[in-house]
């Protein structure tokens, strides 16, 4: 049975700190390329677009700025959404950018 080195730890913290780079990186593409585009929020999108439509031909002024409010909710929401995939996908960049620049510091060192 062989003891851990304290070189055996750093390489597993870097082995892990990759690792969760990567998955948060790969969660970060795919809140970008399935939430934003979410088939629930089209729907309410065109459905509160011809609801302002309806309330501004029957001249109904509290409908459409309900209206007016869902879309805007919605917008903020979708863009809410974009940004938490932006920040995620970053955020594994920067975590498997710290694994590499360990991995060359402890090269250099020549450990």
């Amino acid at each position: 049975m062989s003891t851990l080195t304290p070189l055996t730890l750093i390489l597993i913290i870097v082995i892990a700190l990759f690792l969760l780079g990567v998955v948060t990186f790969i969660g970060g593409i795919l809140v970008l390329a399935f939430r934003t585009n979410n088939k629930d929020i089209k729907t309410l999108a065109t459905q509160t677009t011809r609801l302002a439509q309806k309330g501004i031909a029957e001249d109904v002024a509290g409908l459409v700025g309900n209206a007016s409010a869902l879309l805007e909710a919605t917008n903020e929401m979708v863009r809410t959404t974009t940004g938490v995939g932006i920040f995620l996908t970053i955020l594994g960049i920067l975590l498997m950018g710290a694994a590499c620049w360990l991995v060359l510091q402890i090269l250099k060192a020549g450990i």
